[in-house]
């Protein structure tokens, strides 16, 4: 596929998110919003992927309320753009100021009762603040998959291992060497609510739509016999900085029943969604696999 910057000018985009980093976040964010407002008039195409999976997901609200959130989850995605390069180049002792953590103790006690940890990180716009934030308390293991452009898979590849010892397994060797890293003590970083595809995948509601949904939480969890402890991040309007909240782990999981284990998932994030709808990525289609005989929706 035609990249879509050229080398040229992702080394002035990353030198832009450079100079911006050295900001105050009020600052930055007001910046970020303004360029997520031109982003919702520039990206016609998915201005109406956020607007479609809204209808979808929320068809008892009303268009003008849909809208206000369309707006709203624009100006949210401009700011996780740009304040990116914080999170690549910010110091460690900015960073503990801005992303504040709640339930770290929590997550400690079972790594050192040596209980294998699947954080369970859903979609949301400030992912990353949650992966730097994890990344200066522990050394994890994630999946990665390689960007297509060199230069911004380089520095994705520095803003994830830049703390500790981070492991970024590749999406074809993932299985066996995260379930050997989890066994040894590392938290595995795993987003499994994106639509890749029928390989692997279970068509289960999400706000009631059915959805192609990635089986791999409940058989990590089983052939790791780890626990699943989900991960909010909010990003706090203001430029006030970002809350990452390791919630309790999941009693009874996972059970007998393939398609139950991924439905409590699904669950368990339309829960987190619903209370920053905003937040969530919807310019991802999260449809677009729709199972046979069923219409596109997009």
């Amino acid at each position: 596929m035609k990249k879509l910057l050229s080398d040229g000018a992702t080394q002035l985009l990353v030198g832009a998110l450079w100079l911006l980093h050295w900001l105050p976040l009020p600052v930055l964010a007001t910046i970020g919003q303004g360029f997520g407002h031109l982003l919702y008039l520039l990206v016609p195409g998915r201005r109406r992927v956020v607007r479609r999976n809204l209808e979808l997901c929320f068809p008892d609200w009303a268009p003008d309320r849909r809208e206000t959130v369309v707006r709203r989850h624009f100006g949210v995605l401009g700011r996780s753009l740009l304040e990116r390069g914080l999170l690549w180049w910010g110091s460690r002792e900015r960073l503990a100021r801005l992303v504040e953590v709640r339930g770290v103790d929590r997550l400690q006690n079972l790594l050192d009762g040596g209980t294998p940890v699947i954080l369970l990180v859903p979609h949301f716009v400030a992912l990353d603040a949650a992966g730097t934030r994890t990344a200066m308390n522990f050394n994890c293991v994630s999946i990665y998959a390689r960007q297509r452009n060199a230069i911004i898979d380089h520095w994705l590849r520095h803003g994830r291992s830049r703390f500790g010892d981070q492991l970024l397994q590749p999406r074809h060797e993932s299985i066996r060497g995260t379930i050997k890293a989890m066994r040894a003590g590392r938290p595995f970083f795993y987003l499994p609510d994106m639509d890749h595809g029928r390989k692997e995948s279970v068509f289960v509601p999400f706000f009631g739509v059915p959805a192609a949904t990635i089986s791999g939480l409940p058989r990590f969890a089983k052939m790791g016999r780890a626990v699943v402890v989900p991960v909010t991040v909010r990003m706090r309007p203001g430029g006030e900085g970002y809350l990452v909240t390791y919630g309790e782990p999941w009693t009874d999981y996972p059970g007998d029943d393939l398609e139950s284990d991924v439905r409590r998932q699904n669950a368990v994030i339309e829960a987190m969604v619903s209370e920053m709808p905003e937040q969530y990525y919807w310019v991802h289609r999260r449809f677009k696999t729709r199972p046979e005989g069923e219409p596109g929706v997009y």
